[in-house]
């Protein structure tokens, strides 16, 4: 059984995440979503146990999928869980510099290796500072987040 796990900031969640746990799903056993906190980010719209709420009702038509959240490291959460490889969704091509980086990065410290999913032209546009953008101005972004997502988006926006 070959167990993957896919972490992100997810703040928010939206479409072209889903797309990735979808096309993981179907290539692993297991699929592990793990809505981490990223130091590297400023402070996140919605806490952990918001984020993954939304996710898991966002992807509870995937029935081999887990979600937790935490903040630890990558590598760390990937050992506890026995994951056999971390999924990284890939957007454009620029992208790829920084996910192989922390790709190689994260071998280095536990062997286990990424394989990345590139997403669907129809999503490769979507990132979620630019969701929490348009939102936060009174954009309408419900057609590319779950419906879980826009309603949490508009109530944090006060719609």
């Amino acid at each position: 059984m070959i167990k993957a796990l896919y972490p992100g900031s997810f703040d928010p969640f939206h479409n072209g995440h889903v797309e990735i746990v979808e096309r993981a799903a179907a290539l692993y056993d297991v699929v592990v979503v793990a809505a981490m906190r990223n130091p590297q980010k400023a402070g996140p719209l919605f806490s952990l146990e918001e984020r993954k709420e939304m996710i898991e009702s966002a992807i509870s038509h995937v029935h081999n999928v887990e979600v937790v959240s935490l903040s630890t490291l990558v590598v760390d959460l990937a050992r506890a869980l026995g994951a056999g490889v971390i999924v990284r969704g890939l957007r454009v091509v620029s992208d790829f510099e920084a996910e192989l980086q922390m790709a190689q990065m994260n071998r280095r410290l536990s062997g286990i290796d990424t394989v990345f999913i590139p997403t669907s032209a129809e999503f490769s546009f979507l990132a979620s500072k630019l969701l929490r953008e348009v939102s936060s101005f009174g954009g309408d972004v419900s057609s590319m987040v779950p419906k879980v997502v826009a309603d949490a988006l508009n109530a944090k926006y006060g719609r």
